[in-house]
């Protein structure tokens, strides 16, 4: 039995030894050629620094004139403005110098004061490490510790769609399938580390207008039918594991639901009579992400910085669950405030699964919070983390920031478990990691 003096270095050591299966990100294959963000220029212009950035560059500096900006000028502002002219201290930017000296070819350049000459050595190691992406992405994965990501495809792009077939490429209603599939096959390593789920925001925001072009430009009808099919399509081409959506901050569902324009579908009927129906067909999830607010500050737009947080109405999410028990989901909240509630929502419905503490959430005081809070309500039975990385790299820091959280967690329960009499041992520290890692996901998602 483990010694309650040597508890939490046993749980530190285990948690950060434990693979983890990152159930969200937005990241890329390295195959995708300029989707795929990586590099320490990508990392510094990642929008968490650029609005930092904003929050105290010049004046004179607009957002106009940053955007016009080459990357590597605009990495160049960021690490002026928040690394060389002020202590880096904000989560964001720790984040930024776990990640590059978890690169041993990087160490050199960051042991001492940091300065603008700082980044000339960095970019020159990753210059070369990503001349070959894929060994680079393999590399990233080990030290982060991950091994499987999930990416977000949206099939209503179509620069990402492009990846997995032609632009004239066209579904069959009859079989809700491409005609004929084209895009290149992928790499089986490349396959085995990023997995795919079919992101469906425009339905949950009942934008018809988007989800009615897509439907003709793959030769479909305007149709809930049809909507059906192209949903099912795409989730055969892309091997979804999952359905997903970010909900609108004003999302309803039910009779207090109205159509966003007259004539078009209310989401609830998209919901209803779509998404519902393709999950149940195909034994596929439904993840919803609630309480973004979209397009909050429309100056941070260009690197997608300008959305906030508000507290979701959780009785939606509850009135699926309910309705639909042959139907899995899986939920993760924005705001602090809703963490509570949905505990008591994943104890009630067995369908529902609650995954990671996404965006402003993702801070090691919130995630200390939420995890605990998790532990003491769901046991086990839920997954602790999710990186929602757009940079590969970020994989690096948000895994090891996070794994340190859960393992504080998870060690405070042993202690009173210990108190109360349990003979724990380490291979019951083995088997809850694994599970808060990725095994409670895989686990809901075979039921």
């Amino acid at each position: 039995a483990l010694r309650r003096g040597a508890l939490r270095d046993v749980v530190r050591d285990v948690v950060a030894a434990t693979p983890a299966t990152d159930v969200h990100t937005h990241l890329f294959p390295p195959s995708h050629g300029d989707l795929f963000l990586a590099g320490v220029d990508d990392l510094l212009t990642y929008h968490y620094l650029v609005s930092e950035m904003f929050m105290v560059a010049p004046a004179s500096l607009t957002h106009g004139a940053f955007f016009a900006m080459p990357k590597a000028a605009r990495a160049d502002v960021v690490w002026k403005e928040l690394f060389v002219e002020r202590t880096p201290v904000s989560e964001a930017c720790v984040g930024v110098l776990t990640t590059l000296r978890a690169f041993a070819e990087c160490r050199p350049a960051l042991d001492g004061p940091l300065a603008e000459a700082t980044l000339a050595p960095i970019r020159a190691f990753f210059r070369a490490s990503l001349e070959d992406r894929g060994a680079h992405a393999a590399r990233v994965f080990a030290l982060a510790g991950v091994e499987r990501v999930v990416c977000t495809n949206v099939p209503f792009d179509a620069r990402e769609a492009s990846e997995f077939v032609g632009a004239s490429c066209c579904v069959d209603a009859d079989a809700s399938a491409f005609a004929d599939a084209e895009g290149a096959p992928r790499d089986d390593a490349e396959a085995a580390m990023f997995a795919n789920a079919l992101r469906v925001d425009a339905l949950l925001a009942g934008d018809w207008a988007v989800v009615g072009d897509a439907l003709e430009n793959r030769g479909l009808e305007r149709s809930t039918a049809h909507a059906r099919a192209f949903l099912t399509a795409w989730a055969r081409r892309y091997g979804a594991e999952y359905l997903m959506a970010s909900t609108p901050a004003d999302f309803r569902y039910g009779p207090a639901d109205a159509p966003r324009k007259v004539g078009w579908p209310t989401a609830t009927s998209l919901v209803d009579d779509v998404l519902v129906p393709v999950a149940r067909a195909l034994n596929l999830p439904l993840a919803l992400k609630l309480g973004a607010r979209r397009g909050m500050s429309p100056n941070l737009a260009p690197c997608g910085g300008g959305d906030g947080v508000v507290v979701a109405d959780c009785a939606p999410l509850a009135e699926l669950c309910r309705a639909n028990p042959d139907v899995k989901f899986l939920a993760t909240f924005l705001s602090r405030t809703n963490q509570h509630e949905a505990c008591v929502l994943a104890q009630k419905f067995r369908n529902l699964h609650l995954y990671g503490c996404w965006w402003y959430c993702n801070n090691p005081t919130i995630v200390s919070d939420i995890t605990r809070m998790r532990l003491e309500l769901l046991g086990t039975a839920f997954t602790a983390q999710h990186s929602d990385c757009r940079v590969l790299e970020q994989l690096i820091y948000k895994w090891a920031h996070s794994r340190a959280e859960i393992a504080d967690a998870l060690a405070g329960r042993y202690e009173k478990l210990v108190a109360a009499g349990f003979w724990l041992t380490r291979a019951h520290v083995e088997r809850d990691a694994a599970l808060l890692l990725g095994g409670s996901y895989r686990a809901f998602m075979a039921r």
